[in-house]
């Protein structure tokens, strides 16, 4: 539920994200065509040019770092934008009330709240619903103060309750049916990817399974490995001979010492052990050297879901001969896990777009995530609360 709290549809689907760009441009234009018009229109209450035009200004500059914040370049829309256009936004509203202070005849023709309420809504696909209430909230508030204020100067006789309430829904409204939209949004991929995953994990648990029924090709287990490779080759010289030379005899030691180690390594071994196993010996990992470090075996300990998770990112990074080599480091602490995947690039680094798809997977079951791509490492944090 914390991972779906602060997730984005943009996080969630960076694709699916990014095709509402051109809406949030004409929704940003929207809201500063409503307030040229409604400055026009109640012309004849302006008290002060300059607040005016300043308010104007103010919700220009609030549509342009909306605009700019989506674009690709800028690889994500950062959660700080959120507060840096409502921000810019409720200044904007804050210059209109000035512009009219103590001549506003009436309040449902003030730009303020729905300019507010019309931005908020474009960036629902790129703030968590949770952001988009916060800072509808918080303009509200703002705004229901300058309505007061403002109500007390006109010395209108209407409730002030009521003028507050007519202040705040067009911003309430709006801002609900954004953060409705992020919520169920971000719900239905969640539920997909999960879906998604949990079949491609089922397929790879029975293609492994397979691959170790048949004991055959270079997959299979380390110990059944050894078995085929030294001990049955030992046992056929031994048959044949005629008799055991010390040789012999120090070579069996040597061989029932090494089984032993590879069945105590096999006892001790995760799934995430495993999955390096895959991933040095065949498939779209082969040839990539595969290094774990996980030696309290907190591997063991994670959900399905961030396995499949952690999966999808190591396979991801160690395929089609993209890294050379990847570490894998576990650990945790007093009421917190921390993986650091680490990449050593093959050919070049991989995308920012690219990698960002893998790891928005990680996200979706809750794991708190930064990655940096560099032209010698590539690195994946995944954290999470562990208990």
């Amino acid at each position: 539920m914390s991972g779906r709290l602060s997730l984005t549809h943009q996080e969630a689907d960076p694709i699916g994200g990014g095709t509402a760009a051109p809406l949030v441009a004409v929704g940003a234009g929207t809201a500063v065509v409503i307030s040229i018009a409604s400055t026009f229109a109640h012309r004849e209450e302006i008290v002060s040019p300059f607040a005016a035009a300043l308010g104007i200004l103010l919700l220009i500059a609030a549509a342009v770092a909306l605009v700019t914040g989506i674009l690709p370049s800028r690889g994500g829309f950062a959660s700080e934008r959120v507060w840096l256009v409502v921000t810019i936004a409720t200044a904007a509203a804050v210059a209109e009330y000035v512009s009219t202070m103590g001549n506003d005849a009436v309040l449902y023709d003030d730009y303020g709240p729905i300019t507010i309420g019309v931005l908020l809504l474009c960036m629902a696909p790129y703030a968590s619903w949770a952001a988009l209430l916060i800072a509808a909230g918080l303009s509200s508030g703002v705004l229901a103060i300058l309505v007061a204020g403002n109500a007390a100067a006109a010395g209108t006789s209407q409730p002030v309750a009521s003028l507050v309430l007519v202040g705040s829904v067009a911003i309430v409204a709006l801002a609900a049916a954004g953060a409705s939209y992020s919520y169920s949004i971000v719900g239905s991929i969640l539920r997909w990817q999960r879906e998604v995953n949990r079949e491609a994990l089922e397929q790879e648990v029975a293609d492994d399974a397979g691959a170790s029924g048949s004991h055959q090709g270079v997959g299979g287990s380390p110990r059944v490995a050894l078995v085929a490779r030294e001990v049955l080759p030992f046992l056929a010289s031994v048959v044949a001979a005629e008799r055991l030379s010390v040789a012999d005899v120090d070579r069996a030691r040597e061989l029932a010492e090494g089984v032993q180690a590879a069945m105590k390594a096999g006892i001790e071994a995760t799934w995430l052990d495993d999955l390096a196993d895959a991933l040095r010996s065949g498939g779209a990992g082969s040839g990539v050297e595969m290094l774990i470090d996980d030696p309290s075996g907190a591997a063991a300990r994670l959900s399905s879901d961030q396995r499949t998770a952690l999966t999808a990112i190591v396979s991801w990074l160690g395929g089609s001969t993209r890294s050379s080599e990847v570490r894998v480091a576990v650990v945790e602490g007093a009421g917190d896990g921390r993986i650091e995947v680490t990449a050593v690039p093959a050919q070049g680094p991989p995308r920012h777009r690219d990698l960002e798809r893998i790891v928005a997977i990680a996200r979706a079951v809750g794991f708190r995530t930064e990655s940096m791509i560099s032209r010698e490492r590539t690195i994946v944090e995944l954290n999470y609360p562990v208990g």
